[in-house]
């Protein structure tokens, strides 16, 4: 058993770019030894801004293949069936042989065992499995035909201690590489991993990415514990910086506390999205004056930190300039500055996006029963901070610029609110809003660009959504589920395609309507497999209920897949199940017809009268419960009907020979199957 390492050195390669090709050459590493049938133990990828490593422990050293009879074409196939075998195999015809198996006669010929050294393998694959490599983004420098995201300087690969050589594109592989980024001139000689990791591990370089996430996640916790503040996680910067530094440490910087008088979401932007900096805050969960760095080095001197204090005090005096600039700039007066900024070709202007959120805004407020006239003045305004400066340098916070806008102008909180959750939900783990107004104007917002953009036949592709089509149908989705309300989408998307036509615009896909409405149910499908919920429940629940009952779908989805494997739910099924079996089995080579009721004057005996009254007892539930059904009482009432069920079906044969009897024990197992589907369709729940 052997070892094989194989570190990529190049320029600094972005972080985004480094993940995705460790995981992808470590993946197709793995699949050639599983393809050549090449044992290991282990297997690892890492990665520094300068380095891709790909580990593999216990690696055989040889692959044996045994002899084998490999089997051709029938003895009567045509003459170019045999060439073509004889061909593929790299083999002559006195080599094959006529054995006899079941299905005839047929050519064989034996192939020897035959012994492959793995050095050799990775010598002829290795190149390969490099020039497969794709990058999201990529270049070409000098004269060379190289397609790598920055300039590759070097390859070091070892195998079982020993340098594995090949040639990729102008590059010799050896057992060497640089050990300064910055100094080029420094190579030094490797003969196993523990020895290259070890050696960097005492320069202060923590090549494995996991350890060196591990090692800043402890560094910031140390800190914040000693100054007495507050680092949120945040895991995707934190995978960022992993990604951008090899020799990490944290450094504490401040910026002057005048800027802490400007809104906070400006502060966390410039330091999280723009410098990569974590922001820091009291523990009343107020934001400080303080920041940290992870900085790619030590810093005895303090130039890193002040130069990172220069750089965020920068960017901050703009920032406060912008904000006292643009916060007393009249909302309302500015609105028809939007008519002059485009909002997509076929759909006009942003001016005319807000005119068609307000009517369609005006539908919504009456179904949540909050004023008209509120809903429409936050739908008026809610765009306008598009055409701000601040907005223009920090696009990220458009929306929320517009709420504090408001916010200073006097305008009511909850428009000023509603105006800065407009753009939420973002995503499956994103805060919905919850007030009236904010919910309100959310849906608005995207029910028309979903409808737009459906109309002008710009409908997601695959893996393409350039629009964030996606984003938006799941907003819609969890703007009803997570508030607990159920919209009536299919007219607020017929509304709001009336509403585009009225301002002229052609919508050209005449099936936009029907495509959007199965599009947002898509989306519900794919939201309720994020939240592990079965896909034969999630199909039984889609096909019972309508897009205007997403709320329902998903509530009903969820409480049985919660308690399918538990009492409850398993007898509620085995109740259904038994009678529309039963029911299925009869009827599918009968000629009976069975209607949709029972005559309870043949019944023959009390189970098939109790059997009617527990029906009747369900049926009156059902009947009588509103909008705020309480799905685990109606699943515990189904549940409880198995008793009389059970009792039912062995003491009572449903197969009577007296055909009048039989057709009336069948009506009543029809009954109750279609009463339990008043919860949602059993029939398509798969039973153990």
């Amino acid at each position: 058993m052997s070892e094989f390492f194989i570190e990529l050195f190049s320029e600094e390669i972005p972080a985004g770019l480094q993940r995705n090709s460790r995981n992808t050459l470590l993946e197709n590493f793995q699949n050639l030894f599983e393809e050549k049938k090449i044992s290991f133990k282990k297997s690892s990828s890492f990665s520094t801004p300068n380095r891709l490593i790909i580990l593999f422990e216990g690696l055989s050293k040889e692959i044996t293949r045994k002899a084998e009879e490999i089997k051709g074409p029938n003895v009567n196939a045509p003459e170019k069936a045999v060439e073509g075998f004889l061909r593929s195999n790299q083999i002559d015809k006195k080599d094959l042989f006529i054995k006899k198996i079941e299905k005839g006669e047929f050519y064989f010929f034996k192939k020897p065992s035959n012994k492959t050294n793995t050095i050799d393998l990775l010598k002829e694959y290795t190149p390969l499995i490099l020039d497969k490599l794709q990058w999201k983004k990529s270049m070409i420098w000098g004269n060379y035909n190289l397609s790598w995201a920055r300039p590759l300087k070097s390859i070091l690969a070892v195998f079982g201690n020993k340098s594995l050589d090949f040639k990729f594109h102008h590059l010799i592989s050896s057992n060497a590489t640089f050990t300064d980024k910055e100094f080029e001139d420094k190579k030094k000689i490797f003969k196993t991993f523990k020895s290259y990791k070890d050696f960097f591990n005492q320069s202060g370089i923590i090549i494995d990415h996991v350890l060196r996430k591990d090692f800043i996640i402890k560094e910031i916790e140390k800190i914040s514990s000693k100054n007495n503040f507050i680092v949120e996680s945040n895991n995707k910067l934190l995978d960022e910086v992993t990604d951008i530094v090899e020799q990490p440490n944290i450094i504490v910087c401040k910026f002057d506390q005048k800027f802490l008088n400007i809104p906070k979401e400006i502060l966390i932007v410039t330091m999280q999205y723009h410098q990569k900096y974590f922001p820091t805050f009291d523990k009343k969960g107020k934001i400080t004056n303080e920041f940290l760095v992870v900085a790619n080095n030590h810093d005895e001197k303090g130039y890193i930190k002040l130069g990172n204090e220069r750089v965020v005090e920068a960017r901050l005096s703009d920032a406060q300039f912008f904000w006292e600039k643009n916060k007393s700039q009249n909302l309302v007066k500015q609105v028809s500055k939007l008519k002059s900024m485009n909002y997509f070709k076929g759909l006009g202007s942003y001016f005319d996006k807000i005119q068609r959120m307000r009517k369609l805004g005006g539908m919504i407020s009456d179904e949540l029963l909050i004023s008209k006239d509120q809903v429409e003045l936050s739908a008026s305004i809610c765009k306008v901070d598009l055409i701000s400066d601040i907005v223009g340098e920090f696009p990220e916070l458009q929306g929320i610029m517009g709420g504090h806008f408001a916010g200073v102008q006097g305008f009511d909180k909850e428009i000023a609110l509603a105006i800065s959750e407009h753009y939420q939900p973002t995503g499956l783990d994103s805060k919905t809003p919850k007030k009236p107004f904010s919910i309100a104007l959310a849906l608005t917002d995207k029910i028309d660009t979903l409808v737009g953009f459906f109309g002008v036949n710009q409908k997601p592709t695959s893996s393409k959504d350039p629009y964030a089509l996606r984003r938006s149908a799941l907003g819609v989705i969890k703007l009803s589920i997570d508030n607990n309300k159920e919209f009536k989408i299919k007219d607020l998307i017929s509304y709001s395609t009336s509403l585009h036509r009225d301002q002229g615009f052609e919508l050209s896909n005449d099936l936009s309507q029907k495509e959007l409405s199965e599009f947002l149910m898509d989306r519900l499908k794919y939201y309720m497999k994020e939240k592990k919920i079965r896909t034969d429940i999630t199909e039984a629940s889609i096909n019972s209920y309508g897009i205007d009952h997403m709320n329902k779908i998903y509530k009903k989805a969820l409480t049985l897949n919660n308690l399918i494997n538990e009492e409850i739910g398993e007898d509620v099924m085995v109740s259904y199940k038994r009678a529309s079996s039963i029911l299925e089995s009869e009827l599918k080579n009968s000629d009976l017809e069975i209607s949709n009721t029972t005559d309870p004057g043949i019944f023959k005996n009390d189970y098939e009268k109790n059997l009617l009254k527990k029906i009747n007892e369900l049926r009156k539930y059902f009947t009588n419960i509103n909008k705020d059904e309480n799905y685990l009482e109606s699943l515990t009432n189904l549940a409880g009907a198995k008793k009389v069920i059970f009792d039912f079906f062995d003491n009572v044969k449903v197969n009577d020979e007296d055909k009048s009897i039989k057709k009336n024990r069948l009506e009543l197992l029809q009954m109750l199957c279609r009463t339990f589907d008043n919860y949602i369709n059993f029939s398509n729940i798969e039973t153990k």
